[in-house]
């Protein structure tokens, strides 16, 4: 009896002080999502991941499959989730019953209390060259919504899938952009598709990359949203302070020219690495912190493109962690937001925490300091109380 009293006393308290030193902690509401990759062997566990992400008050996560562990861990919280079916699964996709059992399977039962709003069938499927493939891409799309139909959820869950920004044989001036002539005949379906259900065209988009390519010519300012002239579309007079809104135009303009304007263009991925191989020009801390602090302070803003204005950027920052099992150059494995152990790469005027763990922006670390104290105290004081 006396050690549930105890307890009882010791969530009271811990309730009132969390209330209080709330006030300490200003977190302003960002509008952006985040891609949650997980090709790593020293991730913190899905159920301290919530911590950190409700305490960037970020409410959008894109995966990359549909994580049990990480679905279950965010029941009951108010964050939104894209959840991924790798390319692998495509051909079985086609299959309209195994695209029902997989929905079934993965998604079903997580619905009632975790919030799934759509699923990317593939990712980057016109980049790998692999035809077949290619022709799965739209039937497993639409078997996948086909079994969200027959079972009620299409209204809940969209279906689309990911793209690079490859797939542009021109995308310079944006009001000229186009798709890739040797992709037309999958895409044009593809946009129907879109137009049909009413799913948005992701795009994964990277400055990074033009710049590394060709640094002498590509304005570091330019890509970073720094102060800088800009260009202009010479068709439109429209001028572009940064490249990735010149991207988006430029995606949109594709999308145009195939005879559809009903469709809304997402950033499903955009980052800046960190750290690089000799030969990744521009990889740095510093510029990463530029470019994902000036991207955020943008969408804050919810501004629009020069071309669509009225239409705020919807974007997926990615990524949430630094993933030391990816493959390719050494950027791929330094785009994160934070280290696995749950301290920053940089300082973008972000905060969180995880359990035991301290992470600040230098304008609040007190603050943050004296929050993540109060919940190290308690969560030991409660671990007392359990023996």
């Amino acid at each position: 009896m006396a050690n549930n009293r105890g307890r009882s006393f010791f969530l009271t308290l811990l309730f009132h002080l969390l209330t209080i030193s709330a006030s300490f902690v200003q977190i302003s509401s960002l509008g952006f999502g985040i891609n949650y990759g997980q090709i790593a062997n020293n991730l913190p566990s899905p159920s301290r991941v919530v911590l950190l992400i409700k305490s960037m008050n970020v409410t959008r996560i894109k995966l990359y499959d549909a994580d049990p562990n990480v679905l279950l861990a965010f029941s009951n919280s108010n964050v939104q989730f894209v959840v991924g079916l790798g390319n692998e699964y495509l051909a079985n996709m086609t299959d309209p019953s195994k695209a029902q059992s997989w929905i079934q399977q993965h998604l079903q039962p997580y619905l009632s209390q975790t919030k799934i709003t759509c699923i990317t069938v593939g990712n980057e499927v016109f980049n790998t060259n692999d035809t077949q493939l290619i022709m799965n891409l739209l039937p497993a799309m639409q078997s996948v919504h086909g079994a969200l139909v027959n079972l009620g959820l299409d209204q809940q869950v969209t279906v689309t899938t990911a793209h690079s920004f490859n797939i542009l044989s021109n995308s310079y001036p944006p009001s000229s952009g186009s798709f890739r002539q040797d992709l037309l005949q999958y895409i044009q379906p593809l946009l129907a598709f879109h137009s049909q259900f009413n799913s948005p065209f992701l795009i994964n988009a990277y400055p990074f990359f033009a710049y590394k390519d060709n640094p002498s010519e590509v304005s570091l300012s330019y890509v970073l949203f720094e102060p800088n002239p800009g260009s202009i579309d010479p068709n439109t007079n429209l001028n572009y302070d940064n490249m990735l809104y010149a991207q988006i135009d430029a995606v949109y303009a594709a999308i145009k020219m195939l005879g559809h304007t009903d469709i809304e263009v997402r950033i499903s991925e955009t980052g800046w690495p960190s750290k690089g191989d000799t030969n990744e020009i521009g990889a740095s801390p510093e510029n990463a912190a530029t470019y994902n602090g000036n991207l955020l302070k943008r969408i804050e803003q919810k501004q629009g493109t020069p071309a669509n204005p009225s239409v705020p950027i919807d974007i997926y920052v990615f990524a949430l962690f630094n993933e030391n099992l990816k493959p390719g150059p050494a950027s791929e494995r330094n785009y994160g937001l934070y280290y696995p152990d749950g301290t920053p790469v940089y300082n973008i005027g972000l905060q969180g925490f995880l359990p035991e763990m301290v992470i600040a922006s230098s304008s609040n670390g007190s603050a943050v300091n004296f929050l993540a104290c109060i919940i190290t105290c308690f969560i030991s004081a409660w671990e007392l109380l359990r023996l």
